[in-house]
């Protein structure tokens, strides 16, 4: 391991061994996490797989913020439609089901 990586904290009762994870593993999964990701996310227009893993859990968690604030809007868009004149209890009753 690299004498510039940090340690992680350990949790009380977690046992090294059954939560270590090598470098091959993480760098894996950050590749997976990066591709996930749409090409307009990625800061800078940084080439995937050159970014460091700080980057990629930036971009990830700017990600899922702009993800939660559409998915706001768009509920609110929703309510305004159900509560609309426009829509008969039955179109109502179908929008609902679709969105169970």
């Amino acid at each position: 391991m690299s004498s510039s990586r940090r340690s992680l904290p350990r949790r009380a009762g977690s046992s090294l061994s059954s939560r270590s994870i090598s470098e091959d593993q993480i760098s894996e999964l950050l590749s997976k996490l990066q591709a996930l990701l749409p090409e307009s996310q990625t800061r800078n227009g940084a080439h995937r797989g050159s970014a460091s893993a700080a980057r990629v859990l930036q971009d990830t968690c700017s990600y899922i913020r702009s993800l939660h604030q559409e998915v706001g809007n768009l509920s609110e868009t929703l309510t305004e439609l159900l509560s609309s004149a426009d829509v008969t209890s039955d179109q109502a009753a179908v929008i609902r089901s679709l969105l169970m």
